[in-house]
């Protein structure tokens, strides 16, 4: 049986390779862009299959029409991929106002209010999987990434809360967790280059240099792979909560949440302190 599919950020990158292969096997697509325009040729390609969708996710009313919209296209929703995205580069000293909340507005926001516009036709379904793009970045930090990592993070914590609240209502959720893909040049895309990056702070030139000398070296992903494996997800009856896509990142994970459970464990004499001696009258 074909899926219906909500797919935010459809334009370019992994959004694009993921709604060429839902329509490539014979699912429809509800496939959303800031600009239609670039949703063309996959007009002409499907036809009928694809409902180009003008969207701007930071638009909580947009959002809303546009899910609703979808819905009443097709009949039904099934997957909801929740794509758009961007990563704001900068020291947390170089970052505007502006900037810090545009992205937070543009990743977690903008996630928020599509699973909000179409939670209410799950339900009445019975069933429908909403599948997150977070990044390897919410799981780790590093320097001069702080914005782009507090919106990850934080949607990686939101769909873990998630998941216990639509379970009983037949719906899934899915974390992915791609490390660097292809998608622009062919190579595994840095994010110090490739981001929107914050006006800089010469105090930090010497930071950049050396993280600029260490990045962007692993092995790009296939971005049509991926697209593959996320349609393994999308049918299965028991999918994964969360996904690493790509290889190279797992180590440094394994490595960072090592870490942090030694950093916890050294510190159970200061945990116990704070902790105190009250009684159970709190005295």
């Amino acid at each position: 049986m074909s899926k219906v599919w909500f797919v935010t950020g459809s334009s370019r990158g992994l959004g694009r390779n993921f709604v060429e292969a839902a329509l490539s096997r014979g699912d429809k697509v509800a496939a959303t862009a800031r600009n239609t325009g670039s949703l063309d040729e996959l007009v002409a390609a499907y036809g009928d299959a694809v409902l180009p969708l003008e969207l701007d996710v930071t638009d909580r009313a947009a959002a809303f029409a546009g899910v609703k919209r979808a819905k009443e296209h097709f009949g039904r929703l099934d997957v909801i991929v929740n794509n758009a995205g961007y990563a704001q580069i900068g020291a947390i000293e170089e970052l505007t106002e502006q900037e810090l909340r545009d992205q937070v507005e543009t990743n977690l926001f903008g996630a928020v209010w599509v699973v909000q516009a179409a939670l209410p036709y799950l339900r009445e379904q019975g069933s429908g999987h909403i599948i997150q793009l977070s990044s390897a970045a919410g799981l780790i930090a590093m320097p001069l990434g702080g914005a782009y990592h507090a919106s990850k993070w934080a949607l990686e914590g939101l769909n873990e809360a998630l998941a216990g609240e639509v379970a009983d209502f037949g719906i899934k959720v899915t974390v992915i967790e791609p490390g660097g893909f292809a998608t622009r040049s062919g190579k595994n895309p840095d994010p110090l280059a490739n981001g929107h990056m914050a006006e800089l702070n010469p105090a930090y030139d010497g930071l950049r240099r050396r993280l600029a000398a260490a990045t962007g070296k692993q092995p790009a992903g296939d971005p049509a792979a991926a697209a593959r494996t996320l349609l393994k997800i999308a049918d299965s009856d028991d999918p994964p909560l969360r996904v690493l896509f790509g290889q190279g990142f797992y180590p440094m994970i394994q490595q960072a949440y090592a870490v942090r459970l030694k950093t916890w464990a050294d510190g159970q004499d200061l945990s116990a302190e704070a902790h105190g001696n009250l009684d159970h009258e709190g005295r």
